[in-house]
């Protein structure tokens, strides 16, 4: 299949049509691109489902987030059922396509449109109707009339076509026009308060603007030429035509007379089942198409009796509303409720107030969405007298709850004034037509009961119209029958200044500008009617809320201090709420809300958010008794003041070394701690030992059992890293001439240092007493010079040190000279490796008796002497660095007796990464 594609400037914008080139296999593939928004809509027609009479069409609309870069939130990591968005958008593209089938088609139809890119910027809801109107023309289905669709934003006054996301941020007019080239077939939309004149021209505005998208669709048909194949609807007999038309003629006007729906609805089953037993017997085979032609029997039949005799099913005139009915505090222990009954449409309406914490988080492609206005609608089985299991909201629930969310939308408070999350739920309890207009109704009255200082009153009515050629009727306030067998579905919601939302369905070729005009004006009037009836039960929201709903007290505190009333973890402010049973919100810019149900337990959170929150003259040198409120390994968290809390390090809880904390402390208990200093973070070092040590006390000191760490003086520079013999004090790792890291061992082990030289830790080998010196290295294990000029072989002149002759050492700066070696020590252990050099700078000086190491043997698992209890004597080379020993069959770890057996390379070389 060859690619064909068209393109245009929408509006100033980028618009194209694309096939071809993907999704080949279906019957119809179309991509949409809006600017940099992209989506495909295909379509696929299945097998015939003869005996049905209905349009087998599903339409799903899927946003993948991967189209705005994002992985989805759920538990799963993917795409679930489908949004609410989602499922708004489906119906969009459902509602203006479903009417343009012809009679009798039976196939199932599907039709999926995914968006593959989102550029944040415009919607693709609409991209997604154009693709899908598109993919229908170019298949094999018998859909041969283009129809297009735009969205209109009203920005400073004037209208935008095809708005983008900042524009639309700007907008008081947010509507969805789909049209065919004569008429508009489809609206759905919002507005804050525009009055119908301007509405009219935004609808017709986005008709013109919707031209350029057609000639497109035909552009891009008489390139492709799709294959259509003729299509025959079922057609009955000539003479059973006329003989079903006859009994109809005379069973059915009776039987449409009562006024009720339920005793109407009798009758006409009735009639209808004596009309089909005559012309199919009992036990026969089904007629096809018997069906859909008695029920377009019925259609014509009532639009006669309105068109002619002007007479409605319920004998109400073309301009009548049906008996309203409005209560409010119908469940007086609700923060807010209504009963709102239009004729046989009632609906009970609950208004919920909660906090913040209380708005709904949607994941949508554009980012995270919080609302903190919500309206669900519910429709159950019994309100139409039907048996049908319970299930999530259907899409026409969706569908009804949006529309009146967005009718109401517009009139609530401003979260400054009002900063409350307000949920509305609607159920129907019984229903014969316009159930949204009577959820917006019972809405308006909810919200006034529920103490919600709305902005003004909205009401809504649902217009319907019969158009028998130039004959026209337009009905104010439908029942269900006369939705079912019209010509549309008006729906019209507003104040008395305005519309807030509209939504308009059309089964004809479309509407013209001149009843569209009709239409508007009479749901106007109608609405002044409607919103004087609810006037006269509640003209205005009450001045104070329901004593069930929870109160807002608001407070100010410093930004600075937010963290201690939020505290570790959230721990302060679940405290205050568990104690007072309030609900809490902290503005970024200090402001809280306490949400309570009385005012004594608010005025306890508010007393208790002061305290923690309140300027404490905490100074270093001061001594508080706090309260040990949590415990860690490296310490505990003493509490000073409510909400403000220090540490207590290990270290600084006792004179003597500390193994656990909980061997000094324990969660509750109350200790005196002093203030060591307040760091520039805010956190408080705390210390017991402080105390209990007076004037002895010197921070860094070294406690009880702990060898006194002394001046070991400068250090020459160490370069980079020095192999085994030459690693620097403090970093970790076992190296042999530097310090390791020991954890809490105490360090006594190592005896008093002499003078000038270095016990285990230091930074070379001094003199042993008893045992047999060090002798040289090997040739050509030298070590290179440590400053910037290196020689190879041998060490060249230290940077302000001294000169060391060939493969001996040069006198020590400040201290004695070193002795030679006698033999080589060398030969009993490892040789050296590549790199490793000779150690420097003051050897190690001599131990103390109890360290002094015994001679070497070739294997110090053999000839050795065995190392004391608490002596750390070296084998081969090595020291003892830790406590644990190695499996002897280790290779790398060898340690045995406290002593340090061959490295492989791998550990040398991970050591040297840590540097």
């Amino acid at each position: 299949m060859s690619v064909h594609s068209v393109e245009i400037r929408l509006a100033e914008k980028p618009f194209s049509f694309e096939t071809g080139k993907v999704a080949t296999l279906a019957h119809g593939a179309v991509v949409a691109r809006l600017g940099d928004t992209i989506v495909l809509s295909t379509v696929v027609a299945g097998n015939d489902r003869l005996g049905i009479d209905f349009l087998p069409l599903s339409v799903d609309y899927l946003e993948r987030t991967s189209a705005a870069g994002k992985i989805p939130g759920s538990y799963f990591r993917r795409e679930g059922r489908l949004s609410e968005k989602e499922t708004i958008t489906s119906r969009l593209i459902d509602r203006p396509i479903r009417p343009l089938f012809p009679k009798g088609w039976t196939k199932d139809t599907q039709i999926i449109a995914t968006v593959l890119q989102y550029d944040q910027t415009h919607e693709p809801d609409v991209v997604a109707v154009n693709a899908s109107a598109c993919a229908l023309l170019l298949s094999s289905l018998p859909f041969s009339d283009p129809i297009g669709c735009v969205r209109v934003g009203r920005v400073d006054g004037a209208f935008v076509i095809n708005p983008t996301d900042v524009e639309m941020a700007k907008s008081d007019l947010d509507i969805i026009v789909v049209a065919k080239r004569d008429a508009i077939v489809m609206v759905e939309g919002s507005a804050k308060g525009l009055p119908e004149e301007q509405m009219l021209e935004a609808l017709f505005l986005a008709h013109d603007s919707i031209l350029p998208i057609l000639d497109m669709q035909l552009e891009l048909l008489d390139k492709v030429k799709p294959e259509k194949p003729p299509f025959q609807p079922l057609v009955l007999d000539a003479d059973l035509q006329a003989r079903i038309r006859s009994l109809m003629n005379e069973k059915l006007p009776s039987a449409l007379s009562p006024s009720g729906k339920k005793e109407r609805r009798e009758a006409r089953k009735k009639a209808i089942e004596v009309v089909t037993a005559a012309v199919q017997p009992e036990g026969a085979d089904p007629i096809p198409g018997l069906k859909a032609f008695i029920e377009a029997e019925e259609r014509r039949i009532v639009r006669r009796l309105v068109l002619a005799e002007r007479r409605r099913l319920d004998g109400r005139g073309a301009r009548d509303i049906r008996d309203i009915t409005c209560e409010v505090s119908v469940l007086p222990r609700t923060h807010g409720s209504a009963l709102f009954t239009r004729g046989e449409t009632q609906a009970i309406v609950v208004t919920t107030l909660g906090s913040s914490s209380d708005e709904q988080r949607i994941d949508a492609l554009s980012g995270d969405i919080f609302k903190s206005f919500m309206l669900h609608y519910n429709f159950p089985p019994f309100s139409v007298g039907e048996v049908k299991p319970l299930r999530a909201p259907a899409r026409r629930e969706v569908g009804h709850g949006n529309l009146a969310e967005r009718a109401i939308r517009s009139i609530m408070p401003a979260e400054e004034a009002f900063p409350y999350t307000v949920r509305v739920v609607s159920d129907i309890l019984q229903s014969n037509g316009s159930s949204s207009m009577a959820t917006v109704c019972g809405a308006t009255l909810s919200l006034m009961d529920a103490g919600v200082p709305i902005k003004a009153p909205v009401a809504g009515i649902a217009m319907g119209l019969i158009k028998e050629g130039d004959d026209v009727a337009i009905l104010t306030d439908i029942l269900g029958d006369e939705d079912h067998l019209g010509d549309m579905d008006f729906k019209v919601a507003g104040t008395r200044e305005g519309v807030t939302a509209l939504q308009m369905d059309i089964k004809i070729d479309g509407l013209k500008r001149e009843l569209l005009a009709e239409a508007l004006s009479q749901a106007h009037e109608a609405r002044l009617r409607i919103l004087d009836t609810m006037a006269g039960t509640l003209e205005k929201p009450r001045e104070s809320i329901s004593p069930y709903a929870p109160r807002i007290f608001s407070i100010k505190i410093q930004p600075d201090k937010i963290r201690l009333v939020i505290g570790p973890g959230g721990k302060n402010i679940k405290a205050i709420i568990e104690k007072t049973n309030v609900k809490i919100d902290v503005e970024n810019s200090g402001d809280v809300n306490i949400f309570a149900t009385s005012k004594e337990a608010a005025d306890a959170a508010i007393a208790m958010i002061r305290e923690m929150a309140q300027e404490y003259d905490i100074q270093a040198g001061t001594v508080y008794k706090g309260k040990v409120d949590r415990i860690e390994n490296y310490g505990a968290f003493v509490e000073l003041f409510p909400g403000l809390s220090g540490l207590l390090h290990i270290s600084e809880m006792d004179v003597r070394r500390v193994e656990r904390v909980t061997d000094i402390v324990h969660e509750g208990d109350e200790i005196e701690v002093k203030v060591l200093s307040l760091e520039p973070n805010g956190r408080i070092r705390l210390s017991r030992r402080a105390l209990l040590e007076g004037d002895a006390y010197r921070e860094g000191a070294p406690r009880e059992g702990e060898r006194p760490r002394e001046d070991r003086g400068e250090r020459g520079e160490r370069g980079d890293f020095r192999g085994r013999g030459g690693r620097g004090r403090g970093r970790p790792g076992p190296g042999r001439g530097g310090s390791s890291y020991r954890g809490e061992r105490p360090r006594d082990f190592r005896g008093e240092r002499s003078g000038e030289s270095r016990g285990p830790s230091g930074g070379g080998r001094g003199f042993r007493e008893d045992g047999p010196q060090r002798a040289p290295r090997e040739a050509g294990y030298d070590r290179y010079d440590r400053g910037p000029d290196r020689r190879e072989g041998g060490r060249g002149p230290r940077e302000g040190g001294y000169d060391r002759p060939e493969g001996g050492r040069g006198p020590r700066e400040g201290g004695p000279e070193r002795r030679e070696r006698e033999g080589d020590a060398r030969q009993a252990g490892p040789s050296p490796r590549e790199g490793e050099r000779d150690r420097y700078e003051g050897g190690r000086g001599p131990r103390e008796e109890q360290y002094d190491r015994p001679a070497r043997a070739e294997d110090p698992r053999e000839g050795g002497e065995e190392p004391q209890d608490g002596r750390y004597d070296r084998f081969e080379g090595g020291d003892d660095r830790f406590d644990d020993v190695s499996d002897p069959g280790d290779e790398g770890a060898g340690r045995r007796g406290g002593g340090r057996g061959p490295r492989d390379r791998d550990s040398r070389e991970r050591i040297k990464d840590r540097f």
